[in-house]
Protein backbone atom coordinates (compact mmCIF):
# COMPACT_ATOMS: atom_id res chain seq x y z
CA UNK A 1 0.00 0.00 0.00
CA UNK A 2 0.73 3.43 -0.69
CA UNK A 3 2.13 5.75 1.69
CA UNK A 4 0.81 8.84 0.62
CA UNK A 5 -1.94 10.37 2.52
CA UNK A 6 -3.13 11.83 -1.17
CA UNK A 7 -3.45 9.18 -2.89
CA UNK A 8 -7.10 7.59 -2.28
CA UNK A 9 -7.18 3.64 -1.20
CA UNK A 10 -8.57 1.17 -3.89
CA UNK A 11 -11.45 0.36 -1.06
CA UNK A 12 -14.85 -0.94 -2.30
CA UNK A 13 -17.04 2.21 -2.76
CA UNK A 14 -14.09 4.49 -3.29
CA UNK A 15 -13.47 6.63 -6.43
CA UNK A 16 -9.75 6.71 -7.85
CA UNK A 17 -7.73 7.93 -11.17
CA UNK A 18 -6.98 5.16 -13.57
CA UNK A 19 -5.37 4.96 -16.94
CA UNK A 20 -6.78 2.60 -19.58
CA UNK A 21 -3.90 -0.12 -20.35
CA UNK A 22 -5.38 -2.95 -22.18
CA UNK A 23 -8.80 -3.15 -24.52
CA UNK A 24 -10.32 -6.49 -24.35
CA UNK A 25 -13.81 -7.23 -26.15
CA UNK A 26 -15.47 -7.94 -22.36
CA UNK A 27 -13.65 -4.64 -21.45
CA UNK A 28 -10.74 -2.58 -20.34
CA UNK A 29 -7.54 -3.25 -17.69
CA UNK A 30 -7.08 -0.03 -16.37
CA UNK A 31 -3.73 0.67 -14.06
CA UNK A 32 -4.69 1.83 -10.23
CA UNK A 33 -3.36 3.64 -7.34
CA UNK A 34 -0.62 1.03 -5.21
CA UNK A 35 0.77 -0.91 -8.57
CA UNK A 36 -3.03 -2.57 -8.63
CA UNK A 37 -4.86 -3.41 -11.94
CA UNK A 38 -8.71 -3.92 -12.36
CA UNK A 39 -11.56 -4.91 -14.95
CA UNK A 40 -14.07 -1.94 -16.31
CA UNK A 41 -16.62 -4.68 -17.83
CA UNK A 42 -18.54 -3.15 -20.91
CA UNK A 43 -21.49 -3.13 -19.36
CA UNK A 44 -19.84 -0.30 -16.72
CA UNK A 45 -18.35 1.99 -19.20
CA UNK A 46 -20.90 4.09 -19.90
CA UNK A 47 -24.86 4.59 -19.10
CA UNK A 48 -25.46 4.04 -22.92
CA UNK A 49 -25.36 0.82 -24.66
CA UNK A 50 -21.65 0.22 -25.52
CA UNK A 51 -21.40 -1.93 -28.57
CA UNK A 52 -17.53 -1.10 -29.02
CA UNK A 53 -15.26 -0.06 -26.29
CA UNK A 54 -13.08 1.85 -29.14
CA UNK A 55 -15.71 3.81 -29.22
CA UNK A 56 -15.63 5.10 -26.00
CA UNK A 57 -12.04 4.43 -24.61
CA UNK A 58 -8.57 4.11 -26.27
CA UNK A 59 -5.37 3.03 -24.29
CA UNK A 60 -3.77 5.76 -22.05
CA UNK A 61 -6.54 7.38 -21.52
CA UNK A 62 -6.86 8.56 -17.77
CA UNK A 63 -10.57 7.42 -16.05
CA UNK A 64 -12.14 8.09 -12.60
CA UNK A 65 -13.20 4.46 -11.47
CA UNK A 66 -15.62 3.05 -8.83
CA UNK A 67 -14.50 0.05 -6.66
CA UNK A 68 -17.41 -2.27 -6.80
CA UNK A 69 -15.56 -4.90 -5.68
CA UNK A 70 -12.57 -6.53 -4.31
CA UNK A 71 -12.35 -10.39 -4.23
CA UNK A 72 -9.74 -10.99 -1.51
CA UNK A 73 -8.94 -14.36 -2.43
CA UNK A 74 -8.73 -13.83 -6.21
CA UNK A 75 -7.44 -10.44 -6.13
CA UNK A 76 -9.68 -9.66 -8.88
CA UNK A 77 -10.74 -6.07 -8.73
CA UNK A 78 -14.20 -4.72 -10.78
CA UNK A 79 -14.53 -1.20 -12.00
CA UNK A 80 -16.71 1.12 -13.13
CA UNK A 81 -16.37 3.77 -14.73
CA UNK A 82 -20.28 4.70 -15.27
CA UNK A 83 -20.83 4.95 -11.11
CA UNK A 84 -17.98 6.95 -10.55
CA UNK A 85 -19.41 9.90 -11.90
CA UNK A 86 -22.71 11.44 -11.25
CA UNK A 87 -25.63 10.13 -13.47
CA UNK A 88 -26.93 11.97 -16.84
CA UNK A 89 -29.57 14.42 -16.21
CA UNK A 90 -32.54 13.71 -18.16
CA UNK A 91 -31.54 15.78 -20.85
CA UNK A 92 -28.11 14.23 -21.44
CA UNK A 93 -29.71 10.97 -22.32
CA UNK A 94 -30.31 10.92 -26.54
CA UNK A 95 -33.76 12.31 -27.04
CA UNK A 96 -36.01 10.16 -29.27
CA UNK A 97 -37.19 11.09 -32.26
CA UNK A 98 -40.83 12.65 -32.05
CA UNK A 99 -43.33 13.38 -34.05
CA UNK A 100 -44.60 16.92 -34.89
CA UNK A 101 -46.81 17.57 -32.08
CA UNK A 102 -50.36 17.80 -32.73
CA UNK A 103 -53.08 19.13 -30.95
CA UNK A 104 -55.67 17.09 -32.20
CA UNK A 105 -58.11 15.56 -30.08
CA UNK A 106 -57.05 11.38 -28.94
CA UNK A 107 -58.59 10.30 -31.36
CA UNK A 108 -56.23 11.99 -33.81
CA UNK A 109 -53.24 11.17 -31.64
CA UNK A 110 -54.37 7.58 -31.40
CA UNK A 111 -55.16 7.16 -35.33
CA UNK A 112 -52.01 8.73 -36.10
CA UNK A 113 -50.04 6.40 -33.82
CA UNK A 114 -51.58 3.37 -35.88
CA UNK A 115 -50.67 4.89 -38.99
CA UNK A 116 -47.08 5.42 -37.85
CA UNK A 117 -47.16 1.82 -36.13
CA UNK A 118 -48.61 0.36 -39.36
CA UNK A 119 -46.42 2.16 -41.87
CA UNK A 120 -43.73 0.82 -39.44
CA UNK A 121 -44.77 -3.12 -39.36
CA UNK A 122 -45.01 -3.08 -43.46
CA UNK A 123 -41.43 -2.26 -43.40
CA UNK A 124 -40.45 -4.85 -41.18
CA UNK A 125 -42.89 -7.30 -43.28
CA UNK A 126 -40.90 -5.99 -46.73
CA UNK A 127 -37.62 -6.65 -44.90
CA UNK A 128 -38.73 -10.13 -43.72
CA UNK A 129 -39.72 -11.13 -47.02
CA UNK A 130 -36.37 -10.50 -48.81
CA UNK A 131 -34.28 -12.92 -46.65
Amino acid sequence: MSDNPETPKVEVGSIVDGTVLRIKPFGAIVSLPDNLQGLVHISHISTSFVQNIEDHLSVGDEVKVKVILKDPETGKISLSIKDASPPPTRSEYRPRQQSAPSDGSFEDKVKEWLKSSNERQAGLNKRNKRR
